[in-house]
């Protein structure tokens, strides 16, 4: 069995091919380049240098959010016309999850951090020693997580790299309780997202959809107008 493995879903690029437990390639770049532009020119190079040819994939694991709008919809979009195209299994995983991974083994709690601006982030508090999620991924105002997190009074590790963006705030919060992870182990893994994919179930090709956990603000100008709320 050989998986490709996508996570565009924030600026980093993360890309993997692994065959029966073996990484075969992995990469993750953190340019801020267009995902649009580099994403499929990114995948078609890798698979080159492993000599996997598209017809040798037999599953297709994509993060499918929460982050970035566009980065979300442009992986699960390539993930999904692969596996449509090649009838092979897709396996849709938390992008949140895929950077807790990060953290598996910390003896206590893990929590992923996606910043979103004006003091909120897309967020999640899982088990360290399993990734059982504690709190569910989300979208929130970062203080009011981090309280929600403080009642545990656990150890908790914090990764993702917007971590540094809140790290006064959370050592605020939970002070001695706080740990960070290094900043080696705060980008997504695709070999971590495959793994995670593995013991996932599959998704039908054309119900899956990004997990975006807040609504746009489009979306939300459009709500304020239709209550007569000023925008």
């Amino acid at each position: 069995m050989i998986y490709l493995g996508i996570d565009t879903s924030n600026s980093p690029l993360a890309l993997a091919l692994i065959e029966d437990g073996k990484v075969l390639i992995e990469e993750t770049s953190n340019l801020k380049i267009n995902h649009s532009l580099t994403a499929m020119p990114a995948i078609e190079e890798m698979m080159k240098k492993a000599k996997v040819a598209p017809a040798d994939l037999t599953h297709i694991a994509v993060a499918e959010g929460p982050g970035s709008y566009t980065g979300v919809r442009i992986g699960l979009t390539i993930a999904k016309t692969l596996a449509w195209s090649l009838k092979i299994p897709l396996h849709p995983v938390s992008s949140l999850k895929v950077l807790a991974a990060n953290g598996q083994g910390f003896e206590g709690l893990v929590c992923p951090l996606m910043d979103a601006r004006r003091g909120t982030a897309f967020i999640g508090l899982y088990e360290g020693s399993s990734l059982i999620p504690v709190i569910g991924d989300q979208h929130s105002d970062v203080k009011e997580f981090l309280l929600k997190v403080k009642e545990f009074n656990r150890p908790v590790l914090f990764t993702g790299m917007d971590v540094s963006l809140h790290e006064a705030l959370i050592s605020e919060v939970l002070g001695e309780t706080a740990h960070f992870s290094g900043m080696q182990n705060r980008l997504p893994r695709a070999s971590n997202l495959i793994l995670l994919a593995q013991e996932s179930p599959k998704s039908n090709v054309h119900h899956a959809v990004p997990e975006y956990r807040r609504i746009t603000e489009a979306e939300a100008n459009y709500n304020k107008a239709q209550e007569g709320q000023p925008l």
